[in-house]
Order: C-alpha cells, then structure tokens, then sequence
C-alpha cells in the first residue's frame, strides 16, 4: 500500500464471531447444509477453487472481475475479501446470483492510512457455482484506484463454525485470534499487511500452507495479502501466527468451515 508515517494504535482490535455475522447470527447461517449428500454420508469440508485479483493503484478499473474459476454446482461455501478504497463500499455480485453476507464491519488500515483504505469480508454458505464462476466489485469511489480481491471456494461446507478478526500491531510475528472446531473443518487465513514497503514476506506456521498472495508490489502501489489455508481433522481450537519481514502490522482473518 501507499507509504505512510505513523502507526494508527485505535485501530487495533479483535473480534469475535458474534460480532462478525452482522447479517444475522450464526445461527440462522448454519442452517444451510450441503445439497446433493446420497446415503446419509455428509463429506468432509475441503479447499476448493481460488484465485486472487489485484488491481494497482492508477491502473485499476470498475467493475473489478475476478479470474472465472469451475465451483461445484452446489454444497460449497464461498468466501470473498475486498481490500482496498473505502470509497468503493459496494458488495460483491457473482456469475450464480449468490446471497454474499458482510461478516462484520469494515476493517480500516491503521498506520497513517486514516479512513481512506480498509476491508471487508462476506460469505456466501451452500452456494450455486459451476464453470465460469467470477465475483465482482463496483468501484464506484475510485474506478482507477488499488484493490485486491481472494475468492475461495470450500467445498462440502455449510456452516461457518467460528470467525475471528484481529488487528495486530507491528511485529516479526503477528497472531490471529482463536478458532474452535467441533469436528473436521477447513480453516482459511487472511493476512493484509499495513506496511508502506513494496516487497515483503508472510510465512503462516502450524501447518498452515499458503494458496494466493500478492506481496511483491508495482511502483506504483498495490494492496498486500496473502491467504492460506489448513485441513483439520478433528474437533479443537485453533490459530495461526504470520512471520514476515520487513515488520508491520496487519489485519488478520482465520475462519473455520465446516459440512455440519
């Protein structure tokens, strides 16, 4: 992101799954449950189809499409982050007419960024997908300015079973919050560094691998993140620490999926 002078301490905060489902409890989300189980065998949840989209700052455009991607018709759940202009605060459209939930607030970078540059998360459980599947954002603040977009399918999950968000504060290794499973479940991590620098590392530990990062950045400016993910087996808590250099802070996501 832009060069920047000074760290913005109020924005550091976490957050708890309670507060990120503001479209309605977690309840009402996880009623949804995977279509098209046969004999009563309900699959373990796995990491579907991903990919990320970066638009550098100057050289964007609206809307911003991600690459299509093949999803299962359905049973999948999607998830999709929009990081970048807070003026381009409209919600996600995709190819199959989803339902996108936000989960919780719009997250905005400190250090020295103001309220220019934030992001935002929203979830779609028991999704229609297939061939061709894009998402897309309006820009209707800044059409020309940076924006990054993850969007990853998770097959065989109808429930999100726990959400946390943090802000970590500057520092070799920043940690997400806690995650609690009560069964096998695909966790996906979001890491979006807040540092002025063009060239940096995120390297996620506890068995986490990472599938989509944008971390060496154009001259120009891009918005950095870097998404991973871990296939867990059985019931338990679970986070994630980021390592990288040069130091800065970042705003975390860790988010647990599962078929039940």
């Amino acid at each position: 992101m832009q060069d920047c002078r000074q760290y913005v301490a109020a924005c550091c905060r976490g957050t708890t799954v309670a507060a990120l489902l503001v479209a309605g409890p977690i309840a009402a989300l996880a009623q949804a449950t995977p279509a098209g189980i046969a004999n009563g065998a309900i699959p373990s949840p796995s990491l579907g189809a991903h990919t990320l989209l970066t638009q550098s700052e100057g050289l964007g455009a609206s809307p911003a499409v991600t690459a299509p991607l093949t999803t299962q018709p359905h049973g999948s759940s999607l998830i999709v982050f929009n990081g970048g202009y807070s003026s381009n605060a409209a919600g996600p459209r995709d190819r199959y007419g989803n339902r996108w939930k936000q989960l919780g607030n719009d997250v905005p970078f400190g250090n020295g960024y103001g309220d220019r540059f934030n992001v935002k998360a929203y979830v779609a459980l028991d999704a229609k997908g297939g061939p061709g599947h894009t998402v897309s954002f309006a820009k209707d603040g800044n059409a020309t300015g940076e924006i990054s977009i993850p969007f990853i399918e998770i097959r065989h999950a109808g429930v999100l079973r726990d959400v946390s968000q943090n802000y970590a504060p500057t520092g070799l290794q920043l940690t997400s919050g806690n995650v609690t499973t009560t069964g096998p479940a695909t966790l996906i991590a979001v890491w979006w560094g807040d540092g002025g620098v063009k060239r940096m590392t995120a390297v996620p530990n506890n068995g986490f691998a990472v599938i989509e990062s944008y971390l060496t950045l154009p001259d120009n400016s891009g918005v950095q993140c870097a998404v991973a993910y871990k296939q867990v087996a059985a019931a338990g808590t679970y986070n994630v620490s980021w390592t990288g250099a040069p130091v800065q802070g970042a705003i975390l996501w860790l988010l647990a999926f599962q078929s039940k």
